[in-house]
């Protein structure tokens, strides 16, 4: 059975524990809450573009664009359905994997790099964003080509947009199949899922159809295909409202050579203030329960070493009363 001091000793640890815990939370309550409105003012312009560029893809421009746009319940199901590896499935892709540089998070770091895991093939080139997701790979055996870190803390466009060039490089350039986006999206506080989406892919001459040339086709990549078969069907329901002229200009083509790279550089710069979000509201919650935990050890604690004062106390009172009842 401990002793009074080494309780008291404990009761002094936990206090200073849960002054920690709770400090952490506090800071990343505040970083969420600017994260959750980073990420919820670029949510609408980016299902706007999306939209106007599924339409272009589809061949017509209305009204329909707006509900094109991939909505949050489709994210969590989306997955590698749509990726191609072509004929040859040990084709190679690059995967384009974020979680965070610390820990504290609960398991917001394990979720994802389990999802990399689940989807990695040997020869794949994963670059890791996040010092967790860069360690746990390195141990893997895939190091990444870059160091990516500051992008997990501190998301820019800037430098998300040169990585998707980078990346669109290696796709024309044969080097790689397909890019794949892994990060934790943010649903609610208490709610982060991890999710794949395909953010370049390499499109083979059997998908290209109608009357669409291959160029113009593997402009545009997957992202007719983003939607669900319930938003085509209300896309081509939908009527197109009175402010859309029914002629487009310039080109399509045009268009989309100019919207796709947009497009595309938008999805990593908001994946990254998504994944940025998800990881802050973890740590709140984790946080949160860590602090609760603190409270009641420590009054199980105090409640120990109260027990065990009074104890002693009347061990002393009786000691007292015996030998003054012999005396």
């Amino acid at each position: 059975m401990p002793t009074l001091k080494e309780i008291k000793g404990r009761i002094a640890s936990v206090r200073s524990t849960l002054k920690i815990t709770s400090a952490m939370k506090l800071v990343s309550s505040a970083k969420l809450r600017k994260a959750q409105n980073a990420i919820e003012a670029m949510r609408p312009y980016q299902e706007q573009l999306q939209g106007i560029l599924a339409s272009l893809e589809d061949g017509q421009l209305g009204g329909s664009s707006l509900k094109s746009a991939q909505n949050e319940d489709d994210k969590a199901q989306k997955g590698l359905s749509s990726l191609n590896r072509g004929k040859n499935k040990d084709e190679k892709i690059s995967i384009v994997a974020i979680a965070s540089n610390s820990s504290l998070c609960g398991g917001f770091n394990a979720n994802a790099i389990a999802k990399v895991r689940s989807i990695r093939r040997r020869g794949d080139t994963v670059y890791a964003i996040g010092r967790k997701m860069a360690d746990a790979m390195r141990k893997d055996g895939f190091t990444s080509p870059e160091d990516l870190s500051a992008l997990a803390e501190h998301p820019a466009y800037g430098p998300a947009a040169a990585l998707v060039e980078k990346l669109v490089e290696d796709v024309e350039a044969g080097r790689t199949g397909a890019v794949v986006l892994v990060y934790n999206h943010f649903v609610s506080t208490a709610r982060q899922e991890p999710v794949v989406e395909v953010l370049i892919q390499r499109e083979t001459p059997d998908q290209v159809g109608g009357d669409r040339g291959a160029g113009e086709e593997s402009l545009s990549g997957t992202f007719a295909r983003t939607g669900s078969r319930s938003d085509v069907e209300e896309r081509d329901s939908s009527p197109a409202p009175s402010y859309i002229a029914p002629l487009v200009e310039p080109s399509r083509a045009v268009l989309l050579e100019a919207l796709v790279p947009k497009t595309r550089k938008l999805k990593l710069y908001a994946a990254l203030l998504d994944s940025a979000a998800a990881e802050h509201a973890a740590r709140t919650v984790a946080m949160q329960t860590a602090t609760d935990n603190a409270e009641n050890l420590l009054a199980e604690l105090t409640l120990q070493y109260n027990k065990g004062r009074q104890q002693k106390i009347t061990s002393e009172i009786l000691d007292l009363a015996g030998g003054q009842a012999e005396n």
